[in-house]
C-alpha cells in the first residue's frame, strides 16, 4: 500500500490520482463515481478506514451523507458547526484531528475511530460538500494526506 511518507509527496499517489481522474471522466451517475473513489481510497491506503462524501445543503445549514465506503453511520445529516464535519463546513477549512477523544465537539461514528480528516469541497468559493476520512489509528494523518486529498477535492468539484 502506498504511504504518505515519501519525499515526493505525490509520487506514491500519482497512480491513485490517475485512477480517480479516469473514474471522474466516466459518463455514469455521479454517486457511482464517488462511491468508486471511496472504495479505491479505502482499499489502497492503509489508514483510511472510512471514506465518505457529504453534500452541503446551505439553505438548511446541514451536510447530507452521500456515497461512502466503510461501516454504516447514523450521521446521515450533520448541522453546520456540529462535530468535525460541521465545523469544517462552517469555517470553510480542513480539519485534521489526530485524536478524536480529545475533541469536545466530536460526533462518534464508531468506537473504533481514533482520528479524522475532513476537507471541504468548494465551488465558486462556497462549500458544496466534504471528503471525510476516519482512521482507527491515532495520529496517522500528515500534511501529505491533506495535500493529496485536497487534489482529490479539487477534481471532484469539477463534476459537481
Amino acid at each position: 500500500m502506498p504511504t504518505l511518507q515519501s519525499d515526493d509527496e505525490n509520487a506514491d499517489f500519482r497512480p491513485l490520482l490517475d485512477k480517480i481522474g479516469s473514474i471522474l471522466e466516466r459518463d455514469v451517475d455521479i454517486d457511482l463515481r464517488l462511491k468508486e473513489i471511496c472504495n479505491l481510497l479505502r482499499e489502497n491506503i492503509e489508514h483510511y478506514d472510512w471514506v465518505g462524501f457529504y453534500f452541503a445543503d446551505a439553505e438548511r445549514g446541514e451536510l447530507i451523507l452521500g456515497p461512502y465506503s466503510g461501516a454504516p453511520t447514523e450521521h446521515v445529516k450533520i448541522r453546520f458547526g456540529e462535530g468535525i464535519c460541521g465545523q469544517a463546513a462552517d469555517r470553510k477549512h480542513t480539519f485534521i484531528v489526530q485524536d478524536v477523544s480529545k475533541e469536545t465537539n466530536y460526533l462518534s461514528c464508531s468506537p473504533d475511530v481514533r482520528s479524522e480528516i475532513v476537507l471541504p469541497i468548494f465551488k465558486n468559493g462556497e462549500v458544496i460538500g466534504e471528503l471525510d476520512i476516519d482512521s482507527h489509528r491515532i495520529s496517522p494523518f500528515t500534511e501529505q494526506d491533506r495535500k493529496f486529498l485536497g487534489k482529490i477535492c479539487g477534481m471532484v468539484s469539477g463534476i459537481l
